[in-house]
């Protein structure tokens, strides 16, 4: 064998060497890396071992089925747009979803009725008031412009407006079809629970003055009683935090459930949603929250917080204890802990 010949080989052996080693040394660090599925199961872990002794704030009082729940409880759940699904805790407990309820029947008046009717009969900008406000509606009504005197679908008189939108002869009809959109969201039949429901009716007088003094501004597009018993009825029924996660992901998948496969609204409908979600997801704390996490996020005094990185996932949660402003206390630190973790605050440069 020629010198060329020999050199040949030798730049063949080691060339093949060095890119065995490359091989090698990358299969290794594929091995080591965690891959998302495992990061994501690990984050929400840690999440809920981090937030399991926090014991801050209390139970709802005013709705007597929500002050006994079981303040101990605690599960988080994330659902991905290719319907993966990740889970920790009581993640299948079921509670009353309340005001988590509103984002839904707000996709079904977007999808049915469209956006210029949310804008012209509701409103969209956030009120700044307590949820349950009454001089919101007063000081909207007052505005320059003619900004609807409801203010925001995600606050009780915008929802209640929203309500009175919802397609249907009766309430019945009514009924099912906020039940119908939001099973659709869930990806299975969602049932009322009876206790809330009753329980809330007995004690709704503020809503039902919201309700009268809509209609007294022609801001209210149905009976307002039938209105109120609607309204309540939307938020009585169950979910948990497995069901906000899958729900959520279905806006952050445009609308079609990542579980079922099935559209629920279209992508524009979503977008719409999401962008509500961004203005009066968490009361009059909504700033602060997306100042600290990033994401279009909805809470219920039931003790559930939903919230959605688009394209991506959905993160629900459910621990009981609320604050002042009535988001659960666990479930904001837990959706800001699994945020940062995976960087997913949609507002960041770095989001992944």
């Amino acid at each position: 064998m020629n010198k060329k010949k020999i050199l040949q080989l030798c730049t063949f052996l080691v060339l093949t060497n060095t890119f065995l080693t490359t091989f090698s040394n990358s299969a290794t660090a594929r091995e080591k890396a965690p891959t998302q599925t495992t990061l994501i199961q690990k984050t929400i872990e840690q999440a809920y071992t981090k937030f399991k002794p926090v014991q801050d704030g209390q139970n709802a009082s005013y709705i007597p089925y929500l002050a006994k729940a079981d303040s101990a409880l605690y599960g988080i759940a994330i659902v991905t747009v290719d319907g993966q699904v990740f889970k920790v805790g009581n993640a299948d407990h079921n509670f009353p979803v309340e005001s988590v309820s509103k984002i839904f029947t707000l996709a079904d008046v977007l999808q049915k009725k469209g956006a210029d009717t949310i804008l012209r009969k509701v409103g969209v900008n956030a009120t700044g008031l307590p949820f349950n406000s009454v001089l919101a509606i007063e000081l909207n009504n007052d505005k320059l412009g003619g900004s609807p005197p409801a203010g925001n679908p995600l606050v009780n008189a915008g929802a209640i407006a929203t309500a009175s939108l919802v397609e249907g002869k009766t309430v019945e009809a009514k009924w099912k079809s906020v039940l119908d959109t939001a099973s659709a969201f869930a990806g299975h039949p969602l049932h009322l629970n009876e206790d809330v429901y009753q329980s809330e009716m007995a004690s709704n007088q503020h809503n039902q003055a919201i309700a009268i003094l809509l209609h007294s501004y022609d801001a209210l597009y149905a009976d307002p009683m039938e209105t109120v018993d609607l309204y309540t009825r939307e938020c009585s029924y169950d979910v948990n935090a497995l069901d906000l996660a899958t729900m959520g992901a279905t806006l952050a998948n445009g609308g079609t459930n990542p579980r079922t496969h099935l559209p629920v609204v279209n992508a524009t409908t979503s977008a719409h949603v999401l962008a509500v979600m961004a203005t009066a997801g968490l009361y009059n704390t909504t700033g602060e929250w997306l100042f600290k996490v990033g994401l279009p996020g909805k809470s219920g005094v039931g003790g559930g917080i939903v919230a959605v990185v688009p394209g991506k996932l959905a993160i629900g949660v459910y621990s009981s204890r609320l604050d002042t402003a009535g988001n659960s206390v666990r479930g904001q630190l837990a959706v800001q802990f699994i945020a940062e973790a995976l960087g997913a605050n949609i507002f960041s440069s770095k989001a992944q």
